[in-house]
């Protein structure tokens, strides 16, 4: 939804909730009161619904999350040049959208998971400018491999894999997130902010 549509809508909301504020007799009639209810009721609801969809879909991307100053840290490692990190594969190889890298992997894929997610989202938001975060920063729960497998289940270098195949329990643990995907000596290499200042960067051209 073009963002100057959204501005034009609440525009004439507030003009019209004026014109109705202003002159009240205007309600006497049959159109002034169907004028009334557009601008106390259906334009506010229109303008607010608006807003709060160009919201949500602006809270997806990457550069939402990183305006943040304490998620400053986790934006470089996204730049790190090491295929062993996690993040950083993922978004220099194109594995998840770039401008929805966070969101993507950090979403709840379940019913509700966006709601959820954005719920969390306007705990952080209070947290920034009310609270005192310090970093490192914690998940609220342990990684589910629900969110890996949302993109990875079915695909060959997963199902394939050498390590997942090695014994038929390893596969069946990690469907049923027995065996988190995190494990040590796995994909254990995650937003490894401590180690920002020794590692190599990638350049993106």
């Amino acid at each position: 939804m073009p963002v100057g549509f959204i501005y034009a809508v609440l525009i004439i909301t507030i003009l019209v909730i004026a014109v109705v504020v202003i002159f009240p007799a205007i309600t006497v009639s049959r159109g002034g009161k169907i004028l009334a209810f557009l601008a106390l009721f259906i334009l506010p609801v229109l303008a607010g619904d608006l807003g709060y969809e160009q919201h949500m879909e602006r809270s997806k991307q990457t550069s939402f999350c990183l305006s943040c100053h304490v998620m400053e840290p986790y934006g470089r490692s996204l730049h790190v040049d090491d295929p062993t990190w996690l993040p950083a594969a993922h978004y220099q190889n194109n594995r998840v959208p770039r401008d929805e890298a966070c969101y993507t992997c950090h979403t709840d894929y379940v019913m509700y998971g966006t709601i959820k997610s954005k719920w969390r989202g306007l705990h952080h938001v209070y947290v920034q400018y009310l609270g005192n975060p310090k970093p490192p920063l914690h998940l609220y729960h342990p990684y589910n491999n629900r969110e890996c497998l949302h993109c990875h289940l079915g695909s060959r270098s997963f199902e394939e894999g050498a390590i997942h195949n090695a014994d038929p329990q390893i596969m069946a643990d990690i469907k049923s997130n027995k065996m988190s995907c995190l494990t040590s000596g796995c994909h254990d290499q995650i937003h490894n902010t401590t180690k920002l200042s020794t590692v190599k960067y990638w350049s993106q051209k």
